[in-house]
């Protein structure tokens, strides 16, 4: 089954330094863009992460700090994948957990201000857990019938994740082909921020989903205790994190003016 698209949607897969959304790097992005008039468009960069790369990560996706020493940096690409994705909804395997709290991080970091307002995601793998509780090679041999060569790379993860997700629907057919409904579907919880520090309570209100003072309400902690958003701003939490809280500072802030 065709996706069912009102706008173009980039599936996309990270290789990285390690899987710390604040502080690990990418050292290659696969983008497989495809239109609602079913035409697509595919990109594949190295990224120079302007650290060494450990050997055990090596292991895993064969991308050594040899071979992304004369590539460009994400700052150098940053505006090429933005134009590229801008106006998309997103989709990948893992990827809200993963890929695109840390896609954010990179960008954030090189100067682009980049917001999901207008855009939904879908995450495969969310949906695949919930119907058949596999990884992505599974996922593939078991949707799709296929064998997934060069796992871990990440031009066969996209373009693997983009067949999966067409297979999905043709099987079930309790999923709608939409792309608001399947991001809906893929999500586990909501939250404010990509990483998950922040959510939102049955009210609809941000609560802090993790330390002391889990469960309360950030704008309220934010008040009553000043400290905490310096702490925040000085630790190491992802840059959107960050702006997120400072967003709800200055909204209290804001109101309490008014």
């Amino acid at each position: 089954m065709e996706l069912n698209l009102t706008k173009p949607i980039c599936f996309f897969d990270l290789e990285t330094t390690g899987t710390n959304v604040a502080k690990d790097r990418i050292v290659e992005i696969a983008i497989l863009k495809v239109y609602p008039n079913g035409n697509k468009e595919s990109k594949t960069w190295l990224v120079n992460p302007e650290r060494p790369i450990p050997k055990e990560v090596i292991a895993i996706h064969g991308i050594s700090d040899e071979k992304v020493a004369n590539e460009p940096t994400f700052k150098e690409l940053s505006t090429q994948i933005h134009e590229m994705i801008q106006g998309c909804d997103l989709g990948g395997y893992n990827s809200n957990r993963f890929d695109i709290p840390l896609l954010v991080e990179e960008l954030l970091r090189a100067g682009i201000d980049f917001e999901m307002k207008n855009m939904v995601a879908v995450d495969v793998q969310t949906i695949f857990h919930k119907k058949e509780q596999r990884t992505l090679a599974a996922a593939y041999k078991f949707y799709c019938g296929k064998e997934l060569l060069d796992a871990h790379s990440a031009e066969a993860d996209t373009t693997a994740t983009y067949e999966v997700l067409k297979s999905q629907l043709d099987r079930y057919e309790d999923l709608q082909n939409d792309m608001k409904y399947l991001a809906d579907y893929s999500a586990r919880k909501r939250f404010a921020d990509f990483a998950g520090f922040i959510a939102y309570n049955k009210k609809g209100e941000e609560v802090f989903s993790f330390g002391k003072f889990k469960g309360k309400n950030v704008a309220q902690i934010l008040e009553d205790e000043p400290g905490y958003y310096g702490w925040i701003q000085n630790a190491d939490f992802p840059l959107y994190t960050k702006k997120v809280l400072t967003a709800i500072k200055l909204r209290k802030l804001n109101t309490k003016l008014k």
